[in-house]
């Protein structure tokens, strides 16, 4: 049974048409606990007994009063509604992540989501995916970071994933390798809250292991908490994924997400100079510094650090990701077509076409074309053995950092009707 998170309480709702007969109303939210809720009927000493359903069916939760509450009667009704972990929900904006898992929380977790939720969208985000993930003792394979995984993975525009706050170890890691076997996103990971400029180091017991599919931030953030009306620290991943949104429109995935004004943020927890900063850059470490009052993303690293050659750079290792993933969905036709040297040529024609989109883009180094980037699928990427397999191969070199330097990838697809 999925796990439950009580979300900020309803208070003083006002029920439908009361019209002396009626006993049973609908609540604008669902689903809802319960249990504590209050009613109130205006005028009345001895209030009705109150019955809250949630009718998984028609998605909505009701409340049914004994006794019918007379004609006219101002009735008011407190309660908490809910949401369940292990359910991914689609949010567009802000509002309609309240509707689902609830407004800035005085609780921990809650309030770290709807503080990473709300910095996305403010940073320019548009879409994201959102569930719960349970604590012990709730936990089972649906509602743990696992279960949350897999259901990521089916879920194909998702590009940038991140925990806010979840900064155990193992958690890290599991985001990490998430990303790395899909080969199609990074994780967006925190630094633990208590890091320091010197735990920071990729070999410590707090810190997951080395991964060029995934970039690391830090310290926390400081923003307005409209729960307390107070200052607080929050963990800077939701904001920093909005950020990814917000430059992935305007300029493209092949910007840094660098030199960049993280919105709504008006405070670090940790101030970095620029001495320290150049010690953690090379270890993958990316630093939020207070510039000229702009609170800034300044650094673009992958989790991998220097040793990862091209893809120490988070943007080149997303450009990767995107060409990788447009060019295998933009190859499934084949799938239909007789493996054989005309495939092989209106193959390269559709890449060809498809990356000289992208290298006029300014996405990719060289003065031509064939500087650029090459596309090879002919006999030698695809030899008999290959073809009696019922697979097509197609070898792609893109310069992502120096004209005529290609990082080279292969894809396969199956054809030829097998």
């Amino acid at each position: 049974m999925n796990s439950r998170y009580r979300l900020q309480k309803v208070v003083g709702e006002v029920v439908g048409k009361v019209d002396g007969t009626t006993e049973e109303f609908t609540l604008s939210r669902y689903p809802v606990d319960s249990k504590d809720v209050v009613v109130n009927v205006k005028g009345v000493t001895n209030q009705p007994t109150a019955t809250v359903k949630d009718d998984t069916q028609q998605k909505v939760s009701t409340i049914t009063l004994n006794p019918a509450p007379a004609p006219n009667a101002q009735v008011t009704v407190d309660y908490y509604p809910v949401s369940a972990a292990g359910e991914v929900q689609l949010c567009t904006n802000f509002t309609e992540f309240k509707k689902y898992f609830g407004d800035f929380s005085k609780v921990v977790g809650q309030s770290n989501l709807a503080h990473a939720v709300y910095g996305f969208f403010r940073n320019g985000g548009t879409r994201c995916f959102v569930t719960w993930v349970a604590k012990e003792p709730d936990i089972s394979r649906e509602t743990d970071i696992s279960g949350a995984l897999e259901d990521f993975a089916a879920i194909d525009e998702i590009a940038i994933v991140a925990a806010p706050g979840s900064t155990d170890k193992a958690v890290l890691e599991n985001l990490s390798s998430h990303c790395q076997e899909l080969g199609d996103r990074v994780a967006i990971l925190d630094a633990p809250h208590d890091a320091t400029v010197t735990t920071l180091n990729p070999g410590g017991n707090k810190m997951p292991g080395r991964s060029n599919y995934a970039a690391l931030y830090y310290p926390w953030i400081q923003v307005l908490d409209p729960a307390t009306n107070q200052k607080k620290y929050v963990p800077p991943s939701g904001h920093i994924a909005g950020v990814y949104a917000r430059v992935d429109a305007q300029r493209g995935v092949h910007k840094a997400p660098a030199n960049e004004a993280i919105l709504g943020a008006i405070g670090l927890e940790t101030a970095l100079t620029r001495a320290k900063q150049e010690g953690l850059n090379p270890q993958g470490v990316n630093c939020i510094r207070n510039l000229n009052g702009n609170i800034t993303v300044w650094g673009a690293r992958t989790w991998g650090g220097d040793a990862n050659g091209e893809f120490k750079y988070v943007n080149i290792r997303r450009l990767f990701n995107f060409l990788r993933e447009s060019i295998d969905e933009g190859t499934q036709w084949v799938v239909f077509e007789p493996n054989s040297p005309e495939l092989w040529a209106r193959v390269r024609r559709s890449v060809t076409a498809f990356l000289t989109m992208v290298w006029r883009s300014g996405a990719l180094f060289g003065a031509t074309p064939e500087e650029a980037f090459f596309v090879q699928c002919d006999a030698e990427t695809n030899p008999p053995e290959v073809r009696d397999a019922g697979q097509l191969i197609v070898k792609i070199g893109v310069a992502v950092v120096k004209p005529a330097e290609f990082v080279i990838f292969e894809l396969s697809q199956w054809s030829g009707g097998k």
